[in-house]
């Protein structure tokens, strides 16, 4: 088997990494390299909206969208050129990867025309409302409710971990709409705008001293009943067709900022001479072999013809990088020894590395912990007996 990709597809590698280092090195070189998500916000804002004029937004999308219809392949390749050129992170991320393709998917025309035009323009920023104060991993635990009004929605209860909240203009809520209902049934998907009298947003630091993190809060919001995705008590549906997309193709691009991490991990065991202990040699090529594994698992994955649903691959694909990139931060610290551990200023501006560490405490933790993707792994994907529940 080749594993690779063909001429044209390396000419348009070429389109791709021309444009964005273009665009790095020139309007936009102020905000190369940041690795922050909350770092130069309105810039990053102004960027969504650069990428969106190109029409390199939302590339696999339609083009009737705003998007090129460009295939798997294509997607792989801009995934990847983007983190190589230093680009920063998306702020538009959950639009352009969860609630777009999700709308593309479940909603009805009139929805598309609604909301797919400003996310394919970076003009409306989307953000995640799913996890729970007490239903974090267990999306089936949620317990904001969400009733219907005449023609609208009203919605109470609280939300955690809603990345960028406090910079989005719309949020996708997953709510039990059918009262007494427990586990998966009963909930509705709902697309609430976030500036609104009876939704409270309120910043979670972190350790490394960012707040990208956010608790929301809900009361008596409110929404049109036709921002319901799906039907009433389809949520659930909904939510598993979102998490499918979310080991999509970005987690090619994903690993390309991975790549750049190790990258800096060598460079930096050069540099202090920890590079001559046979252990750190032998860590970083485990590094290595490990990221090498995932990118090869990761084409495999993306080659499922059906991207609707979770197949076996992907449900192992986030307990594989999570624990990996884990380690790769215990591995950065180990490196830079005593001096990673000191930060100039009162302000904790961690470098790269230390950040890398830090931040990766938290992988295995977010978007399911790895006890959960345990869980998942044997139920849904080998089809073991599911581990008795307090509510069965």
């Amino acid at each position: 088997m080749k594993l690779g990709f063909s001429p044209a597809d390396e000419l348009f590698r070429q389109e791709c990494a021309d444009w964005l280092n273009g665009q790095m090195a020139g309007e936009f070189k102020d905000i190369k390299g940041i690795t922050k998500l909350t770092e130069s916000p309105e810039r990053r804002k102004e960027w969504e909206q650069r990428l969106g004029e190109a029409r390199w937004g939302c590339i696999g999308w339609p083009v009737e969208w705003g998007g090129r219809g460009a295939t798997l392949a294509q997607q792989v390749i801009f995934a990847e050129e983007y983190a190589r050129a230093g680009v920063p992170g998306r702020v538009n991320h959950i639009g352009i990867e969860l609630a777009g393709p999700t709308i593309l998917t479940f909603g009805t025309p009139e929805q598309k025309q609604r909301f797919l035009p400003g996310i394919a323009q970076g003009k409306t920023i989307f953000c995640q409302g799913f996890s729970e104060p007490n239903a974090g991993s267990d999306l089936a635990s949620v317990r904001t409710a969400a009733r219907l009004d005449g023609d609208e929605w009203v919605v109470n209860g609280q939300k955690i971990w809603t990345s960028l909240a406090h910079i989005s203009d719309w949020i996708f809520v997953v709510s039990r709409s059918e009262k007494g209902s427990k586990g998966p049934k009963g909930l509705t998907f709902l697309m609430m705008e976030l500036r609104q009298p009876g939704i409270e947003v309120r910043g979670i630091k972190q350790i490394n001293g960012d707040a990208e993190f956010n608790e929301t809060f809900f009361t008596d919001a409110r929404c049109p009943a036709d921002s319901l995705i799906g039907a009433p008590g389809d949520g659930w549906r909904i939510a598993m067709g979102l998490l499918a997309f979310e080991r999509g193709v970005s987690t090619l691009g994903q690993q390309m900022g991975f790549r750049n991490e190790l990258d800096e991990i060598i460079a930096a065991a050069k540099a202090n001479g920890a590079a001559k202990d046979p252990l750190i040699r032998q860590r970083i090529a485990k590094a290595e072999i490990g990221l090498r594994l995932m990118r090869y698992g990761a084409l495999r994955m993306l080659s499922n013809s059906d991207h609707s649903k979770i197949d076996g691959a992907a449900l192992t694909y986030k307990i594989q990088w999570a624990s990996w990139r884990r380690g790769l931060g215990e591995l950065a610290m180990d490196i830079l020894g005593q001096a990673g551990e000191v930060a100039e200023g009162e302000a904790y501006e961690w470098s790269v590395l230390p950040n890398l560490f830090l931040y990766s405490r938290a992988d295995t933790i977010y978007g399911g912990t790895n006890q959960i993707q345990r869980n998942l792994i044997a139920e849904r994907g080998l089809g073991l007996p599911r581990e008795p529940r307090g509510d069965a």
